[in-house]
Protein backbone atom coordinates (compact mmCIF):
# COMPACT_ATOMS: atom_id res chain seq x y z
CA UNK A 1 0.00 0.00 0.00
CA UNK A 2 1.42 3.48 -1.01
CA UNK A 3 -0.13 6.31 0.87
CA UNK A 4 -1.58 7.69 -2.40
CA UNK A 5 -4.18 5.10 -1.89
CA UNK A 6 -5.48 7.20 1.72
CA UNK A 7 -8.46 7.94 1.76
CA UNK A 8 -9.28 12.44 1.58
CA UNK A 9 -11.90 12.43 3.82
CA UNK A 10 -12.17 12.45 7.88
CA UNK A 11 -14.44 10.04 8.74
CA UNK A 12 -16.25 12.57 11.37
CA UNK A 13 -16.83 16.55 11.28
CA UNK A 14 -13.45 17.61 12.53
CA UNK A 15 -14.12 19.65 15.83
CA UNK A 16 -11.00 21.76 17.03
CA UNK A 17 -9.84 21.28 20.75
CA UNK A 18 -8.83 24.93 21.26
CA UNK A 19 -11.90 25.99 20.08
CA UNK A 20 -14.04 22.93 22.72
CA UNK A 21 -11.48 24.82 25.27
CA UNK A 22 -11.97 28.35 24.51
CA UNK A 23 -15.86 27.81 24.87
CA UNK A 24 -15.79 27.07 28.82
CA UNK A 25 -17.41 24.00 28.24
CA UNK A 26 -17.23 21.75 32.30
CA UNK A 27 -16.80 18.12 30.39
CA UNK A 28 -15.33 17.02 27.52
CA UNK A 29 -17.04 15.25 25.09
CA UNK A 30 -17.79 11.39 25.06
CA UNK A 31 -15.08 10.94 22.25
CA UNK A 32 -12.03 12.32 24.37
CA UNK A 33 -12.74 10.39 27.27
CA UNK A 34 -10.00 7.22 27.10
CA UNK A 35 -11.35 3.89 28.53
CA UNK A 36 -10.35 3.45 32.30
CA UNK A 37 -7.42 1.44 31.80
CA UNK A 38 -6.13 4.02 29.69
CA UNK A 39 -6.77 7.26 31.74
CA UNK A 40 -3.78 8.97 33.53
CA UNK A 41 -5.28 8.95 36.67
CA UNK A 42 -5.43 5.15 36.74
CA UNK A 43 -2.85 3.77 34.75
CA UNK A 44 0.88 2.96 36.29
CA UNK A 45 2.23 6.43 36.49
CA UNK A 46 5.31 8.12 38.47
CA UNK A 47 4.96 11.49 38.07
CA UNK A 48 7.71 13.67 38.64
CA UNK A 49 7.28 17.81 38.82
CA UNK A 50 9.89 20.49 39.21
CA UNK A 51 9.09 20.99 42.81
CA UNK A 52 9.07 17.38 43.83
CA UNK A 53 12.77 15.84 45.23
CA UNK A 54 15.93 14.99 42.98
CA UNK A 55 15.76 11.07 44.05
CA UNK A 56 13.54 11.01 41.44
CA UNK A 57 14.49 8.95 38.26
CA UNK A 58 14.56 11.58 34.53
CA UNK A 59 15.51 11.02 31.63
CA UNK A 60 19.49 11.52 31.33
CA UNK A 61 20.99 15.20 30.48
CA UNK A 62 24.11 15.18 28.27
CA UNK A 63 25.92 17.93 27.24
CA UNK A 64 27.06 17.82 23.55
CA UNK A 65 29.89 19.98 24.01
CA UNK A 66 31.96 17.69 25.28
CA UNK A 67 31.74 15.73 21.92
CA UNK A 68 34.18 18.01 20.60
CA UNK A 69 36.01 19.05 23.66
CA UNK A 70 40.25 18.66 23.58
CA UNK A 71 40.37 15.56 26.06
CA UNK A 72 39.66 12.28 24.42
CA UNK A 73 38.24 11.33 27.92
CA UNK A 74 35.79 13.37 27.78
CA UNK A 75 34.63 12.79 24.36
CA UNK A 76 34.55 9.07 25.06
CA UNK A 77 32.77 9.47 28.21
CA UNK A 78 30.21 11.64 26.31
CA UNK A 79 29.84 8.76 23.47
CA UNK A 80 29.40 6.38 26.49
CA UNK A 81 26.45 8.85 28.07
CA UNK A 82 24.49 8.44 25.11
CA UNK A 83 25.17 4.79 24.45
CA UNK A 84 23.61 4.33 27.62
CA UNK A 85 20.61 6.15 27.07
CA UNK A 86 20.07 4.86 24.17
CA UNK A 87 20.14 0.92 25.43
CA UNK A 88 18.41 2.21 29.14
CA UNK A 89 15.53 4.76 28.40
CA UNK A 90 15.66 5.86 24.60
CA UNK A 91 15.03 8.84 25.52
CA UNK A 92 17.51 11.75 26.22
CA UNK A 93 17.73 15.78 26.91
CA UNK A 94 20.73 17.26 25.30
CA UNK A 95 22.49 20.73 26.61
CA UNK A 96 24.75 22.77 23.90
CA UNK A 97 23.45 21.30 20.95
CA UNK A 98 24.40 24.27 18.74
CA UNK A 99 20.98 25.30 17.34
CA UNK A 100 20.59 29.35 18.54
CA UNK A 101 18.02 29.62 21.91
CA UNK A 102 16.95 32.71 19.98
CA UNK A 103 15.85 30.91 17.29
CA UNK A 104 13.98 28.26 19.42
CA UNK A 105 12.17 30.66 21.76
CA UNK A 106 11.28 32.61 18.44
CA UNK A 107 10.08 29.42 16.59
CA UNK A 108 8.12 28.28 19.51
CA UNK A 109 6.56 31.95 19.87
CA UNK A 110 5.70 32.04 16.59
CA UNK A 111 3.54 28.82 16.53
CA UNK A 112 1.81 29.94 19.85
CA UNK A 113 1.05 33.16 18.30
CA UNK A 114 -0.25 30.73 14.93
CA UNK A 115 -2.78 28.80 17.25
CA UNK A 116 -4.77 31.99 18.60
CA UNK A 117 -5.21 33.73 15.28
CA UNK A 118 -9.16 33.38 14.35
CA UNK A 119 -10.02 30.14 13.18
CA UNK A 120 -11.10 30.86 9.76
CA UNK A 121 -7.78 31.63 9.04
CA UNK A 122 -6.23 28.62 10.57
CA UNK A 123 -8.71 26.60 8.61
CA UNK A 124 -7.39 27.96 5.19
CA UNK A 125 -4.94 25.04 6.08
CA UNK A 126 -6.92 22.26 7.71
CA UNK A 127 -5.39 18.94 6.50
CA UNK A 128 -7.01 15.66 5.15
CA UNK A 129 -5.87 12.22 6.11
CA UNK A 130 -4.09 11.53 2.49
CA UNK A 131 -0.94 13.83 3.92
CA UNK A 132 -1.63 14.78 7.15
CA UNK A 133 -0.16 18.04 5.69
CA UNK A 134 -1.58 21.43 7.50
CA UNK A 135 -3.96 22.03 10.56
CA UNK A 136 -4.99 18.66 12.19
CA UNK A 137 -6.79 17.19 15.15
CA UNK A 138 -6.81 13.97 14.64
CA UNK A 139 -4.85 10.51 13.52
CA UNK A 140 -6.25 7.76 11.65
CA UNK A 141 -9.58 7.50 9.99
CA UNK A 142 -11.73 5.05 12.33
CA UNK A 143 -14.92 6.22 12.70
CA UNK A 144 -15.85 6.55 16.56
CA UNK A 145 -12.35 6.13 17.61
CA UNK A 146 -11.41 8.09 21.00
CA UNK A 147 -9.54 11.20 19.84
CA UNK A 148 -6.85 12.50 21.86
CA UNK A 149 -6.80 16.31 22.87
CA UNK A 150 -4.73 18.40 20.91
CA UNK A 151 -4.45 20.32 17.85
CA UNK A 152 -1.39 20.08 15.33
CA UNK A 153 -0.16 21.29 12.31
CA UNK A 154 1.98 18.83 10.43
CA UNK A 155 4.38 19.85 7.57
CA UNK A 156 7.22 18.82 5.45
CA UNK A 157 11.17 19.46 5.14
CA UNK A 158 12.61 16.88 3.50
CA UNK A 159 12.84 15.56 0.63
CA UNK A 160 12.82 18.82 -1.43
CA UNK A 161 9.92 16.77 -3.38
CA UNK A 162 7.84 16.73 -0.81
CA UNK A 163 8.30 20.41 0.46
CA UNK A 164 5.67 23.00 -0.03
CA UNK A 165 6.18 26.26 1.90
CA UNK A 166 2.81 27.63 0.56
CA UNK A 167 1.37 24.98 2.76
CA UNK A 168 3.11 26.84 5.87
CA UNK A 169 1.49 29.36 7.37
CA UNK A 170 1.73 32.97 5.88
CA UNK A 171 0.53 34.07 8.94
CA UNK A 172 2.45 35.08 11.39
CA UNK A 173 4.14 36.94 8.74
CA UNK A 174 7.67 35.26 10.05
CA UNK A 175 6.66 31.66 10.76
CA UNK A 176 7.56 30.32 7.22
CA UNK A 177 11.42 31.79 7.82
CA UNK A 178 11.65 30.53 11.21
CA UNK A 179 10.71 27.49 9.91
CA UNK A 180 12.99 26.82 7.70
CA UNK A 181 15.85 28.40 9.84
CA UNK A 182 15.05 26.28 12.51
CA UNK A 183 14.51 23.04 10.37
CA UNK A 184 17.99 23.32 8.90
CA UNK A 185 19.41 23.75 12.50
CA UNK A 186 18.09 20.98 13.32
CA UNK A 187 18.60 18.88 10.70
CA UNK A 188 22.28 19.41 11.46
CA UNK A 189 21.75 17.87 15.05
CA UNK A 190 20.52 14.98 14.10
CA UNK A 191 23.30 14.26 11.60
CA UNK A 192 25.60 14.62 14.50
CA UNK A 193 23.60 12.73 16.70
CA UNK A 194 23.53 9.56 13.78
CA UNK A 195 27.43 9.60 13.29
CA UNK A 196 27.41 9.25 17.56
CA UNK A 197 24.78 6.38 17.23
CA UNK A 198 26.39 4.61 14.65
CA UNK A 199 29.78 4.40 16.10
CA UNK A 200 28.02 3.31 19.16
CA UNK A 201 26.62 0.95 17.26
CA UNK A 202 30.59 -0.54 16.55
CA UNK A 203 30.46 0.33 12.99
CA UNK A 204 33.89 2.08 12.16
CA UNK A 205 31.59 4.69 9.25
CA UNK A 206 30.45 7.26 11.57
CA UNK A 207 27.75 7.99 8.39
CA UNK A 208 26.68 3.80 8.89
CA UNK A 209 23.11 4.83 9.87
CA UNK A 210 22.35 7.65 7.55
CA UNK A 211 23.28 5.53 4.69
CA UNK A 212 21.30 2.84 5.61
CA UNK A 213 18.24 5.49 6.16
CA UNK A 214 18.72 6.57 2.04
CA UNK A 215 21.98 8.92 2.37
CA UNK A 216 21.84 12.56 2.47
CA UNK A 217 19.97 13.10 -0.09
CA UNK A 218 17.76 10.52 0.61
CA UNK A 219 16.44 11.25 4.37
CA UNK A 220 13.12 12.65 5.15
CA UNK A 221 12.19 15.04 7.84
CA UNK A 222 9.06 16.97 8.75
CA UNK A 223 7.95 18.89 11.86
CA UNK A 224 4.35 18.96 14.39
CA UNK A 225 3.92 21.62 16.22
CA UNK A 226 1.48 20.20 18.67
CA UNK A 227 -1.18 22.39 20.52
CA UNK A 228 -2.64 20.98 24.22
CA UNK A 229 -5.45 23.12 25.52
CA UNK A 230 -6.74 23.62 28.73
CA UNK A 231 -8.99 20.57 29.80
CA UNK A 232 -11.38 20.61 32.17
CA UNK A 233 -10.97 16.83 32.90
CA UNK A 234 -7.39 16.32 32.72
CA UNK A 235 -7.34 12.92 34.09
CA UNK A 236 -9.85 11.11 31.74
CA UNK A 237 -8.28 11.98 28.67
CA UNK A 238 -4.37 12.30 27.09
CA UNK A 239 -3.04 14.77 24.38
CA UNK A 240 -1.33 12.07 22.61
CA UNK A 241 -2.06 8.52 23.40
CA UNK A 242 0.86 5.93 24.10
CA UNK A 243 3.14 5.05 21.01
CA UNK A 244 6.28 5.27 19.82
CA UNK A 245 7.47 7.30 16.74
CA UNK A 246 7.54 5.73 13.21
CA UNK A 247 10.87 6.85 12.14
CA UNK A 248 14.33 7.36 12.75
CA UNK A 249 15.17 9.94 15.56
CA UNK A 250 12.52 12.62 17.11
CA UNK A 251 13.90 15.89 18.44
CA UNK A 252 11.29 17.56 20.42
CA UNK A 253 11.58 21.51 21.45
CA UNK A 254 9.19 20.74 24.75
CA UNK A 255 7.29 24.15 26.32
CA UNK A 256 9.43 24.56 29.36
CA UNK A 257 6.80 26.34 31.23
CA UNK A 258 4.57 22.92 31.99
CA UNK A 259 5.39 19.42 32.07
CA UNK A 260 3.50 17.23 30.02
CA UNK A 261 5.70 14.67 28.12
CA UNK A 262 5.91 10.96 29.80
CA UNK A 263 8.18 8.55 28.92
CA UNK A 264 7.60 4.60 29.84
CA UNK A 265 9.99 3.20 32.08
CA UNK A 266 9.20 -0.67 32.78
CA UNK A 267 5.20 -0.55 34.40
CA UNK A 268 6.00 3.27 35.13
CA UNK A 269 5.35 6.77 33.37
CA UNK A 270 8.07 8.84 34.26
CA UNK A 271 7.39 12.58 33.92
CA UNK A 272 10.02 14.14 32.33
CA UNK A 273 11.32 17.30 33.55
CA UNK A 274 12.10 20.25 30.46
CA UNK A 275 15.23 22.03 30.72
CA UNK A 276 15.47 25.16 29.50
CA UNK A 277 16.85 25.29 25.63
CA UNK A 278 17.49 21.84 25.95
CA UNK A 279 16.00 19.40 23.50
CA UNK A 280 14.28 15.89 24.01
CA UNK A 281 15.69 13.29 21.92
CA UNK A 282 13.82 10.29 21.53
CA UNK A 283 14.84 6.95 19.44
CA UNK A 284 12.17 5.62 16.77
CA UNK A 285 11.11 2.33 15.28
CA UNK A 286 13.13 2.63 12.30
CA UNK A 287 15.96 3.05 14.66
CA UNK A 288 15.16 -0.14 16.67
CA UNK A 289 14.60 -1.98 13.51
CA UNK A 290 17.89 -0.75 11.98
CA UNK A 291 20.08 -1.97 15.01
CA UNK A 292 18.48 -5.42 15.17
CA UNK A 293 16.85 -3.76 18.97
CA UNK A 294 20.18 -2.66 20.43
CA UNK A 295 18.46 0.31 20.40
CA UNK A 296 14.79 0.74 21.36
CA UNK A 297 11.98 3.01 20.59
CA UNK A 298 10.01 3.61 23.81
CA UNK A 299 6.74 4.17 24.17
CA UNK A 300 5.41 7.79 25.61
CA UNK A 301 2.67 9.89 26.17
CA UNK A 302 0.96 13.22 27.12
CA UNK A 303 -1.10 14.69 29.74
CA UNK A 304 -2.99 17.78 29.47
CA UNK A 305 -4.22 20.03 32.73
CA UNK A 306 -6.71 22.23 33.50
CA UNK A 307 -4.38 25.14 34.43
CA UNK A 308 -2.24 25.83 30.92
CA UNK A 309 -1.97 25.24 27.39
CA UNK A 310 1.09 23.79 25.70
CA UNK A 311 3.09 24.13 22.37
CA UNK A 312 5.61 21.57 21.71
CA UNK A 313 7.66 21.04 18.04
CA UNK A 314 8.64 17.35 17.72
CA UNK A 315 11.25 17.80 14.32
CA UNK A 316 11.13 14.22 13.04
CA UNK A 317 14.53 12.35 11.04
CA UNK A 318 13.08 9.71 9.15
CA UNK A 319 14.80 6.97 6.47
CA UNK A 320 13.62 7.86 2.63
CA UNK A 321 10.22 6.40 1.79
CA UNK A 322 10.83 3.83 -0.65
CA UNK A 323 13.67 2.03 0.72
CA UNK A 324 13.01 -1.17 2.28
CA UNK A 325 14.65 -0.75 6.13
CA UNK A 326 15.49 -4.05 8.04
CA UNK A 327 18.37 -5.31 10.41
CA UNK A 328 21.98 -4.14 9.41
CA UNK A 329 24.00 -6.77 8.02
CA UNK A 330 26.90 -6.23 10.39
CA UNK A 331 25.12 -6.55 13.28
CA UNK A 332 23.60 -9.77 12.28
CA UNK A 333 25.59 -13.28 13.56
CA UNK A 334 24.17 -16.47 14.00
CA UNK A 335 23.24 -16.43 17.49
CA UNK A 336 21.75 -12.76 16.52
CA UNK A 337 19.71 -12.91 13.23
CA UNK A 338 17.64 -10.59 11.88
CA UNK A 339 15.08 -10.11 13.93
CA UNK A 340 12.55 -7.64 11.58
CA UNK A 341 10.99 -8.54 8.60
CA UNK A 342 12.12 -5.67 5.75
CA UNK A 343 9.46 -2.55 5.56
CA UNK A 344 9.77 0.58 3.51
CA UNK A 345 9.15 3.42 5.38
CA UNK A 346 6.10 4.39 3.49
CA UNK A 347 4.43 1.58 4.00
CA UNK A 348 5.06 1.65 8.07
CA UNK A 349 3.82 5.21 8.32
CA UNK A 350 0.59 4.29 6.04
CA UNK A 351 -0.22 1.97 8.48
CA UNK A 352 -0.51 4.63 11.48
CA UNK A 353 -2.17 7.13 9.40
CA UNK A 354 -4.68 4.43 8.83
CA UNK A 355 -4.92 3.41 12.47
CA UNK A 356 -3.99 5.86 14.71
CA UNK A 357 -1.44 5.46 17.67
CA UNK A 358 -1.52 1.95 19.41
CA UNK A 359 1.46 1.53 21.56
CA UNK A 360 4.31 -0.34 19.78
CA UNK A 361 2.40 -2.45 17.48
CA UNK A 362 3.41 -1.72 14.19
CA UNK A 363 6.82 -1.99 14.85
CA UNK A 364 6.24 -5.50 16.83
CA UNK A 365 4.20 -6.69 13.83
CA UNK A 366 7.48 -6.73 11.98
CA UNK A 367 8.89 -9.15 14.53
CA UNK A 368 10.08 -12.43 12.43
CA UNK A 369 8.26 -15.75 13.45
CA UNK A 370 10.82 -18.36 14.51
CA UNK A 371 10.07 -21.96 13.73
CA UNK A 372 9.61 -24.54 16.75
Amino acid sequence: MVISTLQTTWPEPIVRVQSLSDSGINAIPECYVKPIKDRPSTTCSLLVHHHESSHQPDIPVINLANLYADDPTLRKNTMDLISEACREWGFFQVINHGVSHRLMEATRSVWRDFFHLPLDVKQEYANSPATYEGYGSRLGVEKGAKLDWSDYFFLHFLPLSLRDESKWPSLPSSCRELVGEYSEQVLKLCGKLMKVLSLNLGSEDEDYLENAFGGKQGIGASLRVNLYPKCPQPDLTLGISPHSDPGGITILLPDDRVSGLQVRKGDAWVTVKPIPNAFIVNLADQLQVVSNAKYKSVEHRVVVNSREERVSLAFFYNPRGDIAIEPAKQLLTNNEPALYQPMTFNEYRTFIRLNGLHGKSQVESLIKSRPN
